[in-house]
């Protein structure tokens, strides 16, 4: 393992880290779940909670993470599913309030909390118009003075002015992703090139169907990635030249196992 990136300004990491494939690799082995964040952190500066979509987390596991990690690790986290999916940012104030109150407990260990909506096809019905007049009085009401807020879209037709302005206004950072169904990572830009928030915050996914073709084990990669992270060195390097701190998290369905490819991004990029 190489050593922790020690930028201050681009925090790279994986989404999730309990992954069992990466006992023996990047875990020593016989390392019980709840030690698995302490070495996580040993290594990265970072993490994506992914298990925050699924369920606001307990007081007690939050307490463990903050815990178990040293000082100056942050934690990104996603909003749980009940306020993107289900409720579609309508009448969620409870579900909003009780997760950032579980949330709070990670104290100056939190980062930005990701707002991740669905791939809104045409058969959905949800216009891009309908997306922004739930959008916009959803994060007019959010505490975004206490909290920093992403937000994800993974349609490509929406990435114009009129989701860019909203969130530059409101000091939103857009998500950035690495995803068969979106554009390279130029046209991801505002069309000024600037990005909407104090943040950058890229999302390197891959295409879970097609690697879960090839491997549905997590242990080393099957994709050479390569080429396709120096397409986003510019991007990274243009938030930095603007003074914005830089999130970036890799998913193991990228190429196969995601800490390769934080390490190669990290040499890319100078930090390794």
């Amino acid at each position: 393992m190489t050593a922790r990136n020690k930028s201050p300004q681009v925090r790279l990491g994986t989404c999730s880290w309990s992954t069992d494939d990466w006992v023996g690799r990047v875990y020593a082995p016989g390392t019980p779940s709840t030690e698995l964040i302490t070495q996580y952190a040993r290594r990265f500066t970072t993490v994506e909670i992914d298990a925050t979509f699924y369920a606001v987390p307990r007081a007690s596991t939050v307490d463990g993470w903050r815990d178990r990690t040293p000082d100056g690790f942050l934690f990104a986290a996603k909003a749980p599913q009940t306020i993107t999916h289900e409720k579609f940012l309508v009448d969620c104030g409870g579900e909003l309030n009780a997760f950032l109150t579980a949330l709070a407990r990670l104290g100056g260990k939190l980062g930005p909390i990701l707002l991740q909506f669905p791939y809104f096809a045409r058969k959905t019905g949800v216009t891009q118009e309908m997306f922004l007049e739930r959008l916009v009085p959803f994060l007019d009401a959010a505490p975004r003075d206490e909290y920093s807020f992403v937000v994800e879209v993974r349609n490509k037709q929406w990435l114009t002015e009129a989701l860019f302005e909203p969130l530059h206004e409101r000091r939103v950072s857009l998500a950035l992703l690495d995803h068969p169904w979106m554009p390279r990572p130029p046209a991801q830009l505002a069309p000024d090139g600037l990005f909407t928030g104090p943040l950058a915050y890229i999302r390197w996914l891959g295409d879970r169907y097609g690697i879960e073709k090839i491997t549905k084990t997590w242990g080393e990669p099957v994709i050479d990635r390569r080429r396709d992270l120096e397409s986003w060195v510019p991007a990274i390097k243009a938030a930095l030249d603007r003074q914005l701190p830089v999130f970036g998290y890799v998913n193991n369905h990228y190429s196969g196992h995601a800490p390769h490819d934080v390490a190669l991004l990290e040499g890319l990029l100078g930090l390794a």
